[in-house]
Parts: structure tokens; sequence; C-alpha cells
């Protein structure tokens, strides 16, 4: 005898949206709270964490940062069409940086929509855009729990990426049905014969080289890499402006990092006949110029989970799939190789300490320093290639920073990096430009006493900038110095341990307490204002 299916108890929308983060494991609510959110937010349950910023951009970024430390994607509410602004710059951040994050934002009630009330969004979904993957104001109230269960799928399918939400204030209390969450596959396999096509083209290289870009860590597929290089003998490079580490830089086989210049990429890898860039687009430029690696001579492959990557690569072979399975395939059928094992590069020497401290000095002292399980979070590109050669990172899980270029993402991100992986020490490492994008996200941080030491390096400017200039051979723009900022006294003012260090001397034991104190601690460090030159150019 056949039996009726029960129907679903109805519940309201608010409702069947918690119960949703609570099958997808979402167990913290980033959010700056207006009046077009209270419904959602009144009588606020026990069981999923409401992580307050204080300003929407530090929002994203604490969100970017959580979801990147716990590979999960993370939920966000926003207020209407003003908090969207301001959270603009880091969801293009999260956007770059293949982060996924459900984005959800207030919009006045349905029956006033027409009138343009107060705080009204208009066309909301397109707001976002192009910088989410899925965006949409549901047509029906009872349409808002199905359309945040396909943001969240959308969201964690690679590449993964921020999805967007409008929706209205009194829609949350309506009626629905409950929304039962599904298993929804990730990994994507390679094509068997163009994996063969590149393990044949490894096989006769003479010298190969991997390009490993940021996709390797975000799929937890490191090891794999190191199985791969080991096996091709091959040496491996990484891809320009790569936000994370994939590849142990103390590696015997680790070559170095390619420029985000054509010239000095194509000679960095002229020598090598066969290159395969793994987890990262070929390649990402910053300046204009000849690249000769596109030119014929070197047979050039990817592996790739980024369709548009692909498509937008101007020369060899592409491959579409998710890192593990293709890493795992190349493993099985990469033979055995009588080439001799490359030699990767040499670190330079310890610097020396010196008034004004050298920035070098700073970052080779920070690297002594951290916990061997800290993670770095960095925000200043106009060091990094002094950091690059002075703190070589050790890996999976080891090292993140913007993929975009765009400020603000560096600070609360570090904030959400401490709030996923509570047990370890996070160090923020920040230039003092940078910093003043997102700064609200010190009180967050405060409030919460997360294990977070950040280091910021004032040089009284924009860094990057000055060696632009340079580079460019612009002279008296302005804007690039920024004298008088107090980061003590900021930080001191938001709830944090802070110091100030001016002299080479005293570095050691600040950053000893500071990496040490049970919370969250600041150390200003007043560096030489020296320009670092990003890019060879001619005077």
């Amino acid at each position: 005898m056949s039996r009726t299916p029960t129907k679903p108890t109805a519940t309201t929308v608010k409702h069947a949206t918690l119960d949703l983060l609570r099958a997808f494991g979402i167990r913290k609510v980033f959010g700056n709270p207006g009046s077009t959110e209270l419904p959602f937010l009144s009588d606020w349950p026990d069981d999923i964490d409401y992580v307050l910023g204080l300003q929407e951009a530090a929002v994203i970024g604490m969100a970017d940062g959580y979801a990147q430390a716990t590979r999960n994607a993370s939920f966000v509410n926003l207020h209407s069409a003003a908090g969207v602004g301001n959270a603009l710059g880091n969801i293009y951040n999260a956007y770059r940086n293949q982060t996924p994050l459900v984005i959800t934002a207030g919009q006045q009630a349905r029956s006033i929509m027409p009138l343009q009330a107060f705080l009204y969004a208009e066309r909301a979904s397109e707001f976002p855009r192009p910088y989410v993957k899925f965006s949409v104001e549901p047509a029906r109230p009872e349409d808002v729990p199905t359309a945040i269960a396909r943001a969240y799928y959308v969201a964690m399918q690679p590449p993964c990426g921020p999805t967007f939400v409008s929706v209205p204030i009194d829609d949350w209390t309506h009626q629905t049905q409950p929304v039962e969450a599904r298993n929804v596959s990730r990994e994507l396999g390679p094509d068997a014969s163009a994996m063969q096509a590149l393990v044949a083209a490894l096989a006769s290289s003479q010298r190969p080289a991997l390009v490993i870009g940021p996709a390797v860590d975000r799929a937890q597929a490191v090891d794999l890499a190191v199985r791969v290089a080991e096996k091709a003998k091959a040496a491996v490079w990484v891809s320009p402006f790569s936000a994370r580490c994939s590849f142990p830089e103390r590696h015997p086989q680790f070559a170095g990092f390619l420029h985000a210049s054509p010239g000095q990429l194509s000679s960095a890898l002229r020598d090598h006949d066969v290159v395969v860039v793994i987890g990262a687009p070929v390649f990402t430029f910053h300046v204009e110029g000849h690249a000769e690696i596109f030119d014929g001579a070197t047979a050039l492959f990817q592996i790739t989970d980024d369709p548009t990557a692909a498509a937008v690569t101007p020369h060899g072979t592409s491959i579409i799939a998710t890192m593990k399975p293709a890493l795992a395939m190349l493993i099985d059928l990469l033979p055995d190789t009588k080439r001799a094992v490359p030699t990767g590069r040499a670190l330079p020497p310890a610097p020396q300490a010196a008034e004004p401290i050298p920035v070098e000095y700073l970052l080779h002292a920070l690297s002594i320093a951290m916990p061997d399980d800290a993670v770095l979070v960095e925000e200043a590109p106009s060091h990094r290639p002094a950091m690059q050669k002075f703190m070589p990172m050790r890996g999976q899980d080891s090292f993140c920073t913007m993929a975009s270029g765009g400020l603000g993402f560096g600070l609360p991100a570090a904030v959400g990096t401490a709030l996923g992986r509570p047990g370890i020490r996070t160090v923020c490492l920040i230039g003092d430009g940078s910093a003043m994008y997102s700064i609200q996200a010190l009180w967050t941080a405060a409030q919460r006493k997360l294990p977070l030491t950040v280091v910021v390096i004032n040089n009284s400017g924009y860094g990057a900038m000055r060696s632009f200039s340079q580079v460019m051979q612009v002279r008296n723009v302005p804007g690039l110095d920024l004298p008088g900022i107090d980061f003590v006294a900021i930080a001191q003012g938001m709830g944090c341990d802070a110091v100030r260090v001016s002299q080479s001397s005293e570095l050691a034991g600040a950053l000893k307490r500071g990496l040490a104190f049970e919370g969250t601690s600041l150390i200003e460090v007043m560096v030489d204002s020296a320009v670092p030159l990003l890019y060879a150019h001619k005077s």
C-alpha cells in the first residue's frame, strides 16, 4: 500500500534561511546592521555567531579571510545599497581572490518600492555586477531561501567567488517551505588525452618548469604539487601576483617568483623548453612589453579550474580540471626520468641592522620570530620583493594576500583568518597606507581577543606608488606622503595592545612580546623610506 508523502511544515523565510546556514556548516554571519536588516537579525539564535564589523568593506574583508581559512562560504549581511557601495572594493577583491561568499543586502519593503522610498535600492541585483558569480532579488518572498541555496552552490563551485541576494525588509517574516540542503560535487577531472600529451611533453623535455599558482593552495593540493615536481625533476616558479603559497619556498627545486613584467618573466623562463602552468593564469602582467614566452619556442601547458583563464590564454594547451584530480593523474602517468634534479634559488645572507630600520631587516626578524605554524596575511605590495627574499613561506596555508591589487583587504582578512583558525597565531604584515583603508577591523579583533599580531610597516607614504613614479619616470606626483598617523594611538583606542619600534635594537623584543600576547597586538615599525623598485627599468 503506497503512502502519501508528508508535506513539509511551513516556516518563515528567516527560519528557513537559518536552517540552510546550519545545514551548509555556516556558523558565523558577518555584518554591519541597518534598518532594512532588522527583521532578519531580531531574536538572533545562540548557535550562529554574529560577527560585527564597523564598516562594510571591513565586513567583506573579514568574511573573505574566514572563508579562505575554513574553505567554506562565508555568509554576509549588508545594509541596502549604501552598504553594498561601501563594500564594493572588497567584493572586487573577493572576486579576484576566488573566495566563496554569500552576500545578502537589505532592500526596502516591496509595497513602497514603486515610490522610490528612502533606502530603496534601484536595480539592486545589478549593483555588484560583474564582480559576483550570481546576483538576484527574488520575485517572491517565498523564493528567498531557494535563492540563497543557489547562491551558496554557485559560490562554492570552482572557480569559487562571491554571490549576491537582495532581500526586501518584509520578506523575512513571510511563510515558505523549508529548503533541503543538497550535496553538489566540486571536483572536475581532466581530459585523459590532453593529460597524455602533457606527460609526453614532460617526458621528452630537457629542462621543464612548473609555474605554480594560488589554486593549488586553495585546493589543499600543495603536497601533490611537490610530488609532481619531484617526479618530473622540474624547476618550480611561482606565478606572478600569486595570492597564496602553493609550494614550499625552501624546497631545493624552488627557483623563485616570476615578475609581472613580460620581458622579465620571459627571461626567467627562457632556458625551459616545456612550461606547465598549474592553478594560475598564463600570465598576469602589470606593465607593457614583449612577451617572448608566447613566440612559440617554449611549449606551454596550463591546468586550471577557471574556464575564463583557459579562454584568454594566448598560446599553448589548456586543460580544465580541479587541482587534486589533475595532479593525482600526473603523478600516476609521469614516467621516471634520468634528468638531473634542477638547482633552486639561493637565499641571500641575513640583512644587517641599521638606522633607520631597513625593511629587509624587519622582514628577516619577523620570519625568525613567527611561530612555525603561523599564517601570514600580507598587504605591503611595495615590499613584496623583499618578502620573497627574506620570508620564505612553508607552503600549505601559510600565506595569503589580495589577488586584485586593491587595498583594504589585508587587515580585515587577517581578522577573519584568526576567527577561522583560532588555535594558531595570525600575523598581518601591512603598509601604513594599506592599513588605513580598513583600520576599523582592529576593533572586532580586540573585542574578540583574537590571536592576531599586526605589524605596520610605516614608511610615511604609499611606497608602491613612489616606486612606480620612478619606473614610469614621472615626477612631482601629489598624494604619496602620509605623515602624522599614530598607529599606536589608533590601536590602543580600539582596545589593542600596541607599541612603536624606531630602533633596530628594539625590534626582536617587540616582536617576541607581540607574537606571544594573548589577544590582538599591533607593532608599528618605523622603517627607511627609501623607494624599492618593483620592476627593472631603464633610467
